[in-house]
């Protein structure tokens, strides 16, 4: 039996992600589902051939034919938000890879790869490159740098990808795969791996070794805690009176919401939520008490401000979580962080317990045997939360305006989704209105991408989720008309491949998120709203005569028209009945109201102005810049 097979760089390529697996807890799956791009002169007859002859011989019946499916998207960053929304959706367990040819395609896909990794998502990226010859230099789409031959656009894809290679010779695929494999399936330095592609030797011919193909299982552990530091996150524990667990993401995906429970159950800890963690514990817990930070509600944020320890759990503490250092407040405050990576668990001179979050909390809640807080302060919690879901019932009920607050929205969407359906946001003004009030009743529910906020992001990653949950659950991606203007043509994509969601889309005629904090820092809402230029040569004439909904149909998806919430409420019964995409078109209100604001977000102000306004800021900027403190 031959030992080797003669494949191209791309054919072999193929056949390597195919056999690629991913396994935790015994349960072993697909990690590369498939393969979104789109074909230029660098990737058609490479990659493109690869994939082509793969589906051939799979839909032929060939047993031994790799199966890596191929998705067309409109948008090559469309394509890498696709694929980490999926992968978010999995837990991380599982991914897609996105190709693209050379140059302008390749670099549509940096804003994609910085989202990936910033929110430690795993994501395969194949861009092509020039010829590693430089036979015909500079060829089409080629970055010529005088400095040196040896650089191309993909080299701009170094700093957002946890591992990066150019592929040079046929000999090099086996080493750099392994690589990519090792990185994409590792909890801590997980992100986008981005492998290029030279367009001269994707096609290049190679006697690859057999074994390279052979099925590979990728084991994702749980590190467990080591004795000596969970005995000193139990003695923080035990000598706080006031403490407060913060669940980020790490938490869903390490799939520890039963521990979680349990935790606070067992020790009377109220648990705060971060964006990626929200849904963690549900928000019907008793122990339950939102949204903490820059963007939480009231219950949250007074308890941050009141804890003498903070127990982070798969937390990065972004400026958002803490309101920019300032949330928890107490003099004496102390941190224990729960995480898989060192570097995120050292943050704020924490006590640190190194460790998947699911070992780790089910370890502290059997050493915290017998051990809770002060009944008073959990009643004190439930009496927290109680008064703050009352102002949620009020902002999901406001009514009697012209034009409703997206909040109304919000709390339709509440209420009629699924426990399994999932709500999908990234951008502007809504991520802070939803984790303020968004009442999430499982971690699959609750899907924001707020690590890179990218507008952009919602559409196509509706279609990454769906592929990600199948048909049983409704997926629903709320866009603002900014965000849906940068990328709305992965709606043909999603027409294409016959799948099902629903997107929310909000027309309130300019930046609502931005026009508000203008306002506040004195910039009086300048450059935020979509107005077409006046005779007196602003920005404030008459409403920009576009039309979204009609654009929203023109990429093949059903559109219906909500005239307010009676009809926005019966529109989105018929959005669920329908076997097709379809697009919820309602206007809103511009400037809210939103959900009254419990901390601070560090956004400097003009220290000189000629604006009164700007000078008014600035002093409130001082004021509140004072709170700022290190953690330390």
């Amino acid at each position: 039996m031959s030992t080797t097979i003669r494949l191209t760089v791309a054919q072999a390529l193929v056949r390597f992600l195919a056999a690629q697996y991913s396994e935790r807890d015994g349960v072993e799956q697909r990690l590369v589902a498939g393969c979104f791009g789109i074909f230029g002169h660098g990737n058609v007859a490479g990659l493109g051939q690869a994939l082509l002859q793969a589906e051939v011989q799979h839909l032929d019946g060939d047993t031994e034919a790799p199966d890596l499916p191929y998705v067309l998207v409109r948008n090559e960053q469309g394509g890498v938000h696709a694929a980490a929304a999926y992968a978010k959706q999995k837990n991380r367990l599982q991914t897609w890879a996105v190709t693209s040819s050379i140059g302008p395609g390749a670099t549509n896909m940096v804003t994609g790869a910085a989202l990936a990794t910033t929110n430690r998502l795993p994501v395969l990226l194949l861009p092509s490159d020039i010829f590693s010859t430089r036979a015909p230099d500079p060829v089409l789409q080629q970055l010529e740098d005088p400095r040196t031959l040896d650089i191309s656009v993909n080299d701009a894809f170094k700093p957002v990808s946890r591992f990066w290679d150019r592929i040079n010779r046929p000999e090099q695929l086996a080493s750099s795969m392994l690589n990519a494999m090792r990185v994409l399936t590792d909890p801590v330095e997980t992100g986008a791996v981005t492998i290029c592609l030279p367009q001269d030797v994707q096609p290049e011919a190679f006697e690859f070794p057999v074994e390279l193909f052979r099925k590979r299982v990728w084991h994702v552990g749980r590190p467990v805690p080591e004795p000596a530091a969970l005995e000193r996150a139990v003695a923080a524990i035990k000598a706080s009176r006031r403490p407060l667990v913060v669940a980020g993401g790490g938490v869903v995906y390490s799939g520890a919401s039963e521990s979680l429970r349990a935790f606070a159950d067992a020790t009377g800890i109220p648990v705060a939520d971060t964006q990626a963690g929200k849904g963690a514990i549900g928000y019907d817990h008793r122990m339950a008490v939102g949204g903490v930070g820059a963007t939480g509600g009231s219950a949250a944020n007074t308890l941050a401000r009141e804890a003498d320890l903070v127990i982070g759990i798969g937390t990065r503490y972004s400026d958002f979580t803490t309101a920019s250092r300032t949330v928890f407040a107490a003099e004496d405050v102390r941190f224990v962080n729960v995480n898989v990576a060192r570097f995120d668990a050292a943050k704020h001179g924490a006590e640190m317990l190194v460790a998947d979050a699911r070992e780790a909390l089910d370890a502290l809640t059997a050493a915290l045997t017998g051990w809770t807080t002060d009944p008073a302060y959990q009643q004190r919690a439930g009496e927290l939360d109680d008064a703050w879901q009352a102002v949620v019932d009020e902002c999901y009920h406001r009514g009697n305006a012209p034009l409703p607050a997206q909040t109304e929205v919000f709390g339709v969407l509440n209420e009629l989704m699924g426990d399994r359906d999932v709500v999908i946001n990234a951008a502007g003004s809504m991520p802070g209105d939803l984790q303020a009030l968004w009442r999430a009743r499982t971690p699959e529910q609750y899907h924001l991408e707020y690590a890179y906020s990218c507008m952009g992001y919602e559409i196509p990653a509706a279609l990454g989720v769906k592929l990600a949950v199948g048909d049983e659950h409704e997926v629903v991606a709320i866009v603002g008309d900014g965000t849906y203007q940068m990328l709305p043509s992965e709606l043909a994509t999603i027409v294409q491949e016959g799948v099902k969601v629903i997107v929310v889309l909000l027309d309130n005629h300019g930046f609502a998120s931005i026009g508000a904090l203008s306002e506040s820092r004195g910039s009086q809402r300048f450059g935020t709203r979509y107005r077409v230029r006046s005779a007196g040569g602003r920005l404030d004439g008459d409403d920009v005569p576009f039309d979204l909904a009609a654009n929203a149909a023109s990429w093949g998806a059903d559109v219906l028209r909500c005239h307010g919430i009676a009809e926005f409420r019966a529109n989105y019964a018929k959005a669920v009945g329908a076997d097709r995409t379809t697009v919820l078109y309602i206007e809103t209100d511009l400037t809210g109201p939103n959900p009254p604001g419990h901390a601070w977000w560090d956004v400097p102000v003009s220290q000189v102005s000629e604006l009164e306004s700007t000078q008014k800021a600035y002093e409130e900027y001082v004021t509140a810049k004072a709170h700022q403190r290190p953690y330390v």
